[in-house]
């Protein structure tokens, strides 16, 4: 289904351009965070191979496998971030931006302001009990 139930997209059409260049802003804002995170892992890894860690011994082991696991997580969140950026622009292409997943209603423009890649209404994303109709 493409729009709302008279078939007109969920975003008019002079504010999709706008809309699109939020999500490509982001995305690449992501894509540098994704890189700057890679090269903190590559540094972490690479200063621990010049030394052997012993994480059982060393007073440092543990806290240097707790920054490489944060990091590796940052990398997972942005990579996921990215794939959602991704589909915000798909729906956007095919009328369905800005509806929700759940119930099928409009998703308010200030929750897609803050989340451009918000598929769920705020009463959906709470875990509300709104349905579809």
């Amino acid at each position: 289904m493409t729009g709302n139930s008279r078939g007109d997209p969920y975003v008019p059409p002079f504010e999709q351009e706008a809309v699109r260049r939020r999500l490509v802003a982001q995305h690449a804002d992501t894509s540098e965070r994704m890189a700057a995170l890679s090269r903190d892992f590559e540094a972490i890894v690479e200063a621990n191979a010049l030394v052997a860690v012993d994480d059982e011994h060393d007073p440092e082991g543990s806290s240097t496998a707790f920054e490489r696991a944060h990091v590796a997580a940052l990398l997972a969140q942005a990579r996921e971030h990215l794939a959602e950026l991704d589909l915000a622009v798909e729906r956007l292409a095919s009328g369905d931006y800005g509806r929700c997943e759940v119930c099928g209603e409009p998703i308010p423009p200030a929750r897609l302001e803050v989340r451009p890649a918000a598929t769920t209404c705020v009463g959906c994303a709470d875990g509300g009990t709104k349905r579809r109709r």
